[in-house]
């Protein structure tokens, strides 16, 4: 049990799940903001006047979702921004775990 908790500090098990918990909590407010305000207006702008995500056109029988595709290009784009500069406004990069060696 002594290693294992070791190792939970020294590789910082618990930054990464903490990180994980509010990686996952600020996707999903990412996405509620697309999703219900961002995607609405871009909808009315290139006249999906039933939502963006359902935009799609048909060749041969064949439906082309593009809409949905646009919908989660621009949610990726916005998510990979914030925690691009959540990562610079925390100066997370410069973060170095401490590991001490023991001499055996």
């Amino acid at each position: 049990m002594k290693g294992f908790l070791q190792f939970i500090r020294t590789q910082g098990v618990a930054g990464l799940a903490v990180g994980f918990i509010l990686g996952g909590a600020i996707s999903k407010l990412v996405s509620a903001i697309i999703n219900d305000i961002i995607n609405p207006f871009i909808g009315i702008a290139l006249g999906a006047t039933k939502g963006l995500e359902k935009a799609s056109f048909k060749i041969a029988g064949a439906t082309f979702m593009w809409g949905h595709l646009l919908s989660a290009t621009i949610d990726f784009l916005v998510i990979a921004l914030v925690v691009y500069f959540g990562v610079k406004l925390l100066k997370i990069e410069k973060i170095q775990p401490k590991i001490s060696v023991k001499a055996s």
